[in-house]
């Protein structure tokens, strides 16, 4: 209980802060409203199929990623302005983060509904289906990026955040890929514990139904 109170406390304590006075209102809809809907899901969720730790504390830094986001833009996050001067970037490359996590999260919610839901078996084919799913997620972002940009004109720079660059989008995607190999090779030993914990306790009361 002290820790999903934390993980709330977390959660709409940062969307407070991001929805005060954000650095342009349209551009922080856009980028919290994913947050939003995961909020919605994951409650709706949460008693019927609930996810393991791991997933939950993944998916909140996603929402805590997009909410910094939105509230300065991505292209205008100050720690990434000082690294950009610091290193010599040529641009802010906090949306990197954001596509990167874009990966790595949904690596490891993918992993957990296609091993809970018995899709998939086999290790060697797991990877290869979450990996396709994540850069299928991260396309279809893409796609709804442009989408936007079409619709809205100028108003969408800031939510688009290529900053000059043409190969943004590709970048995107591949920080995206990347997100999602390192997730499976870092967190699925961990991820694993968690499953087989999570069935010893479910197990009991699927018996009882």
């Amino acid at each position: 209980m002290t820790k999903f109170i934390l993980w709330l406390t977390i959660y709409f304590g940062v969307l407070l802060w991001s929805g005060i006075v954000p650095k342009d209102y349209f551009t922080w809809i856009l980028e919290v409203l994913p947050a939003l809907f995961g909020f919605v899901v994951l409650a709706a969720t949460y008693r019927r199929f609930p996810l393991t730790p791991l997933a939950y504390w993944l998916v909140l830094g996603h929402c805590v990623i997009l909410m910094i986001g939105g509230h300065y833009t991505y292209a205008e996050v100050p720690w990434f302005n000082w690294l950009r001067d610091a290193l010599h970037w040529q641009r802010n490359n906090y949306d990197k983060v954001g596509h990167f996590a874009q990966g790595f999260i949904p690596a490891i919610l993918a992993r957990e509904i296609l091993w809970r839901l018995d899709v998939v078996r086999g290790r060697g084919w797991m990877n290869f289906i979450v990996l396709s799913i994540c850069l299928a997620l991260s396309a279809s972002y893409e796609l709804v990026e442009w989408g936007v940009a079409l619709a809205s004109g100028d108003s969408a720079v800031a939510f688009l955040a290529t900053q000059g660059d043409p190969w943004d989008t590709q970048s995107d995607m591949g920080f995206a890929l990347l997100g999602a190999i390192l997730a499976l090779a870092l967190l699925s030993k961990w991820h694993d514990r968690q499953l087989a914990r999570l069935n010893a306790v479910r197990a009991p009361k699927n018996d009882k139904l």
